[in-house]
C-alpha cells in the first residue's frame, strides 16, 4: 500500500457511516493528524526502517480519540502531532511516536504486553485493540488513578493498571511477548530484559534528559540471545524511579 492508498484508507475509515454518527468537532483535526503521521513515516523511513504503518495500527490510531486523554484546556491541541503536558512533569507522546512504537512492537492478537509509564493511558488504548492483554505501570499516583478510571470508563477490559516502579517490571505476570517503555532511561533495565519472552521485542528510549536519546528496539531470539538496534533520535521525559 503506497502513501496515496494509505491516506485513502484513512479517509474511508473515518468517513464510514458508523464513524460519522459518532464524530464531532475533532473529525477534521483527527484526519489531519493521521495524514501527518503517514507523511512522517515516509520521511523517517531511511532511519526508522519502516516505510508505512500496518492497516491495524492506522485503524487503531484513527479510532482512539486523543482528545479524551488530555485536559480541557488542551482540547484545541489534542490532534496536533506533538507531545502535550498531562501534569506532574509528564506528557502524552507525539502521535507519530505512538504509532511508530506500536508498529515496532509488531503486535499480535495473542500477545501479552507490558507498558512502563501509563501516563494518560493513550498508548495503552492504542495498543488495546491489537493485543490480548496489556499490563501497564505508572509511578505517579495521581496519573495512575486518572488513567485507570479513564480506561475503565472508556470500556477497555484488557488493560490492567498498577501503581509502582516500572524499573522492576511486573514479575507476577511475566514473561511478556513485548514491552514498551514511554520514558527515557539511561540504560535498558535488566529486569525488563529478563521478563521479555524469547522471540519478544522491547521498544525503549535510551539516554539522559539533556543529551540525545535514541529510540531503541531490543530483541530476544529463540535461544535467549539479546540484541539492540537504535531506531531514531527522540526526546522523552526521564524515567522516574521510586525513592
Amino acid at each position: 500500500m503506497n502513501v496515496i492508498q494509505t491516506l485513502t484508507a484513512i479517509f474511508l475509515l473515518v468517513s464510514s457511516p458508523l464513524a460519522i454518527a459518532a464524530e464531532d468537532r475533532f473529525d477534521i483535526p483527527r484526519k489531519k493528524m493521521l495524514a501527518e503521521i503517514v507523511a512522517d513515516m515516509k520521511y523517517t523511513a531511511p532511519v526508522a526502517g519502516k516505510t508505512r504503518l500496518s492497516e491495524h495500527t492506522i485503524k487503531s490510531m484513527a479510532e482512539t480519540k486523543r482528545h479524551l486523554f488530555v485536559s480541557r484546556e488542551l482540547l484545541p491541541y489534542a490532534y496536533r502531532n506533538r507531545p502535550l503536558p498531562i501534569g506532574y512533569g509528564q506528557t502524552i507522546s507525539q502521535p507519530y511516536i505512538v504509532a511508530l512504537m506500536t508498529e515496532l512492537l509488531d503486535p499480535d492478537p495473542e500477545h501479552r504486553v507490558l507498558e512502563i509509564g501509563t501516563g494518560s493511558g493513550y498508548q495503552a488504548a492504542v495498543l488495546a485493540p491489537l493485543v490480548k492483554e496489556i499490563y501497564t505501570i505508572e509511578i505517579v499516583p495521581q496519573l495512575h488513578k486518572k488513567a485507570k478510571e479513564r480506561l475503565s470508563k472508556l470500556g477497555y477490559t484488557n488493560i490492567e493498571c498498577r501503581l509502582g516502579d516500572g524499573y522492576f517490571g511486573w514479575e507476577d505476570e511475566a514473561p511478556f511477548d513485548s514491552i514498551i517503555v514511554t520514558a527515557a532511561a539511561d540504560h535498558v533495565p535488566p529486569s525488563l530484559v529478563r521478563q521479555l519472552k524469547p522471540g519478544g521485542r522491547m521498544i525503549i528510549p535510551v539516554g539522559a534528559q539533556f543529551v540525545t536519546q535514541q529510540l531503541t528496539l531490543v530483541t530476544k531470539d529463540a535461544s535467549g540471545k539479546v540484541g539492540a538496534r537504535q531506531i531514531l533520535p527522540v526526546r522523552f521525559v526521564p524515567f522516574t524511579r521510586g525513592r
